[in-house]
């Protein structure tokens, strides 16, 4: 009996894994794994608001397809940025960096798995990427150069396992800045310049990615992770209920509770996302001690994503909010 012919299909293959993984769980088996699964929800929510399906996993790696190859690039670059963020809240030794390559070919299918050379050429780039970095083949690059949004740098020709003739393989270095616009810096944005184009009425928070939505939650997590007040632990898990850290802030906020013995304010941060601009006036006033600071920030997002905490820091410092 002839066996059933295998589907193909031409799809643009991401292939990515953890630089040094085998020394990061020889060192700290726990603090790795925790990291990783952290690192993971990032990666895999990224995927798929990429429309990129996974398709295999393996200890730190992961293999997904993408019907786009621009949809790939980009969301490889989302997940550098992203990761890149999430690290800041770890210690060094703690710091997962994942290389990603990123082929377009012909696969083959059998029960939603995919193989064949493509695939191959995919792992063999991943190999070649720098940690934090991102390697492409020839028919990637050639997809993607023509959008003037990428800067590269060429490998040249690179051998490949099992695959007869040698890869043309490049290094993507970013965004092209002549070509694309600058993001907005949570460091160097100020609420005075970050936004001239809006009124000064309160400003509704706009749909945020989740690479964006990690750097806030990081951002809001920075801003109370060293404080003495358990009404700030509560502002954090009310914004983010199942956040990376929200075993932590339970923990702290239980703790002062029962150091202080009283009960800790509730959180009433709203259930929308986040501008950048709102992360840029936050940033700027996060660590004043001026309760003015807080109230113009509740004056301008009053349901802002660091409402809650804006309010407490404000009873802390002595005045009213607005």
């Amino acid at each position: 009996m002839e066996a059933p012919r295998l589907e193909r299909k031409l799809v643009a293959i991401l292939a990515a894994d953890v630089e040094g993984y085998s020394r990061h769980m020889e060192r700290d088996e726990a603090a790795t794994l925790a990291a990783l699964s952290a690192h993971r929800v990032i990666v895999d929510d990224l995927i798929s608001s990429f429309n990129g399906r996974i398709t295999g996993t393996a200890g730190d790696s992961v293999l997904a397809e993408f019907a786009s190859v621009v949809d790939a690039v980009d969301c490889a670059v989302k997940i550098q940025d992203a990761l890149a963020v999430a690290n800041e809240a770890l210690p060094d030794e703690h710091r997962l960096r994942f290389r990603i390559g990123i082929n377009v070919g012909d696969v083959m299918v059998k029960d939603g798995d995919i193989f064949g050379d493509g695939v191959n050429i995919a792992a063999r780039l991943e190999s070649l990427a720098e940690a934090g970095g991102i390697c492409i083949s020839r028919g990637v690059r050639d997809h993607v150069r023509k959008m003037g949004r990428f800067a590269f740098e060429d490998l040249g020709e690179q051998s490949v396992k099992n695959i007869d003739q040698p890869i043309r393989a490049f290094r993507l270095r970013g965004v092209d800045p002549t070509t694309a616009p600058a993001p907005i810096s949570p460091a160097t944005a100020s609420p005075a310049s970050a936004d001239h184009s809006s009124s000064d009425g309160p400003v509704l928070r706009q749909p945020a990615s989740p690479a964006e939505e990690a750097e806030f939650e990081l951002t809001f997590w920075e801003s109370i992770k060293d404080s003495g007040n358990p009404a700030e632990f509560a502002a954090y898990l009310e914004r983010y209920p199942a956040g990376t850290f929200a075993a932590l802030a339970e923990t702290r906020r239980q703790a002062l509770l029962e150091e202080a013995a009283v009960p800790a304010a509730e959180a009433a941060a709203a259930d929308q996302e986040v501008s950048a601009v709102e992360l840029a006036f936050w940033d700027t006033v996060k660590d004043s001690a001026n309760p003015e600071m807080y109230s113009a920030y509740l004056e301008r997002y009053p349901e802002g994503a660091f409402a809650a905490l804006a309010k407490v820091r404000v009873e802390e410092l002595g005045s009213p909010p607005p």
